[in-house]
């Protein structure tokens, strides 16, 4: 049988974990898919002791997110950490420095520092993968760089906030005011607790500026 490809996954919120109980669940039509088995092998979070949903007494633990980065065992490593800078940056930065691939979810990160990581990714020769950071479900990075790349873009548009969506399509039909539909909104979990990043835009912003990179290259 191939190798299993190895993963380190930083960071174990509610993206993370989620990401860990997928791969063991689809253990088998991954590796179908795939070509060969995909496996967690070691993570990085701040808290060990925290309840997550996953079993993680088989996972090797790294409490320095940019030493698993550079961990000679893994082959791709998995950035779920969030937040602009480090320690993020930091450790993407190392596991391409190092020859690793990776996958990230980091719309801020991108946002602000994408060219740069992308530029040291094409130098040591590897992947710099992010498709989870705009529209994952769509999916719409994959075909921006792919698909479309034959193709002249003269403008790209469309829903890039989910909470926003929400927000204003209750206020439209339903005529309710946006108090009381940002509370229904928190209620169900489309909205976070402090609402501020999406509401004032800046979740929109980052995923605008990685898509109007990847369309126009600017």
């Amino acid at each position: 049988m191939t190798a299993p490809l190895k993963l380190g996954i930083a960071g174990l919120g509610t993206v993370g974990a989620s990401v860990v109980a997928l791969i063991a669940a689809q253990c088998e039509a991954l590796t179908l898919r795939c070509g060969r088995p995909i496996e967690v092998v070691a993570v990085s979070a701040r808290s060990r002791t925290k309840k997550r949903g996953i079993d993680s007494k088989k996972l090797r633990w790294v409490d320095d997110p940019v030493a698993l980065a550079t961990d000679r065992e893994i082959d791709v490593f998995v950035e779920l950490i969030g937040g602009e800078g480090d320690p993020a940056k930091a450790a993407i930065a190392a596991a391409l420095a190092a020859g690793k691939s990776v996958v990230t979810a980091n719309k801020a990160l991108l946002a602000r520092h994408g060219v740069t990581l992308a530029a040291l990714a094409e130098k040591s020769g590897v992947a710099l993968n992010f498709e989870a950071a705009v529209g994952g479900a769509i999916p719409i990075v994959k075909t921006l760089r792919e698909g479309l790349a034959g193709n002249s873009l003269a403008r790209i548009y469309g829903i890039l906030n989910g909470t926003c969506n929400y927000i204003l399509t209750r206020m439209e039909q339903e005529k309710l005011t946006f108090a009381e539909c940002l509370t229904e909104a928190q209620r169900l979990g489309y909205a976070e607790a402090d609402p501020t990043f999406d509401v004032e835009g800046h979740d929109t912003a980052q995923k605008l500026a990685i898509l109007a990179s990847l369309a126009f290259g600017i």
